[in-house]
């Protein structure tokens, strides 16, 4: 891993908040996701399930953790299984956890190599009644490959036909919701590398310069910091591209005279930012362009506002339609008769703005959080508003991650990117 260790406080909290929500003389299970191959020997770069690393911080392939908090074993309350290492793997492939290192980063004491699994399991299971499973369901979840978790879960159900079993995911989904300070610490990390990223680029882009280009200068810029590159496939639209929501050819050209969106950020430790610009090629906006360019800002400023506990995610997209329907209304795009004869189920808005202002962001880019239930102080959301004008050629996103707060306005953990249309065009200008 690039990232500097973690703390291990916040694992073992996590792991004592989780198990104070298990019912009694139960276990949990959670498998680490699988390497995927592409073809030949090549395979896809290893990316750790988020729910294993959030309760041990264990970061490797073939790793299990078990949590069985009111076991009469005392050292079987929580356990980790790892792959064994030795001097070969650590030849070809690098070092490894062992138990000593195990302990350190998760703060568990018990740890097996998995060939002991089944004898150490069949041991857990006869101590316990009920058995809680980890099933993936995100409300954006769409999985069409079967899981290590998911081949796990039907092995333990077939041995263990007579446990009961329940589901992880609900309370994985409350407690991931509400960061800690060390989570965001790190996505403040994450935030801060961002924004190395995004002044770095500022001072690349010209006309004739390729989108592709710009991303080359962002990786180098992220991996210089620790990242291991981008949260999520990177956006980098110029012109009438910024009207297709997930461009990501990035194999265009960019002219004097066009915008260039971008949707584009930095992970750290696995903790995801999320950030959304669009700049001017030639450095300067047109008056046309910087009127739409500050309705967007108008509206993310007036969206940031609307985050606070007790708000309800569903409402919080109703008012700011209302913002955004008003703002149309001014640039000219809808006028009051679209807005009269609009559908409730699809406004007038929704011909230039047609996605979700927010969603929860952490662990995952789109991260865990229960969408009925109220806001809570510390969730951490993203504010993206948009106006897509795909007959002007050009189309805007803004966007920011900021952190519930107990009292007063969110806190925007991307504060010090320029964002303000003068200030961009001052950077780009020097």
């Amino acid at each position: 891993m690039k990232y500097l260790p973690i703390n291990r406080d916040l694992f073992i909290k996590n792991r004592k908040n989780f198990m104070a929500q298990m019912k009694s003389n139960s276990l949990a299970v959670f498998n680490s996701n699988d390497i995927y191959p592409v073809s030949a020997d090549s395979t896809l770069p290893f990316e750790q399930h988020r729910d294993i690393f959030y309760l041990s911080g264990v970061d490797q392939e073939e790793s299990i953790l078990v949590l069985f908090p009111n076991c009469p074993k005392e050292d079987l309350r929580e356990v980790l299984f790892l792959r064994e290492t030795n001097e070969h793997i650590a030849v070809w492939e690098g070092e490894k956890l062992n138990k000593e290192k195990a302990l350190e980063t998760s703060g568990i004491k018990t740890v097996y190599w998995l060939q002991d699994l089944e004898k150490v399991m069949a041991e857990m299971m006869a101590l316990a009644d009920t058995v809680y499973i980890n099933t993936n369901e995100h409300y954006r979840a769409k999985i069409e490959t079967e899981t290590r978790e998911a081949r796990f879960t039907k092995w333990l159900l077939e041995k263990y036909p007579a446990h009961t079993v329940a589901k992880s995911n609900p309370i994985l989904q409350r407690l991931r919701s509400v960061k800690d300070t060390i989570e965001l610490d790190l996505m403040q990390k994450a935030c801060n590398i961002t924004e190395k990223g995004f002044r770095r680029i500022l001072n690349f882009v010209k006309p004739d310069v390729w989108e592709y280009e710009i991303e080359a200068e962002l990786m180098h810029e992220f991996l210089r910091n620790r990242s291991k590159g981008f949260a999520y496939t990177p956006i980098i639209a110029s012109g009438n591209n910024a009207n297709v929501l997930h461009y990501i050819e990035n194999n265009q050209q960019c002219k004097a005279g066009d915008l260039i969106l971008f949707d584009i950020a930095a992970e750290y430790a696995n903790y995801k930012s999320d950030l959304s610009r669009t700049i001017p090629v030639s450095g300067r906006y047109t008056e046309r362009q910087l009127a739409v360019y500050n309705a967007v800002n108008r509206v993310k400023k007036e969206a940031t506002k609307m985050l606070t506990p007790g708000t309800l995610w569903a409402d919080y997209h109703v008012e700011v339609g209302k913002i955004m329907t008003s703002e149309l209304l001014g640039l000219g795009l809808i006028d009051k008769t679209d807005v009269k004869n609009e559908d409730p189920n699809w406004p007038a808005y929704k011909k230039y703005f047609m996605h979700g202002t927010s969603h929860h962001i952490g662990l995952d880019t789109h991260d865990y959080g229960l969408l009925h239930e109220p806001m809570q102080a510390n969730m951490v959301f993203t504010v993206e508003p948009g106006i897509y004008i795909p007959e002007e050629g050009f189309g805007i996103r803004l966007e920011d991650d900021v952190v519930v707060q107990e009292k007063g306005e969110p806190f925007n953990l991307m504060q010090n990117i320029p964002i303000e249309a003068e200030e961009i065009e001052d950077l780009m200008n020097q």
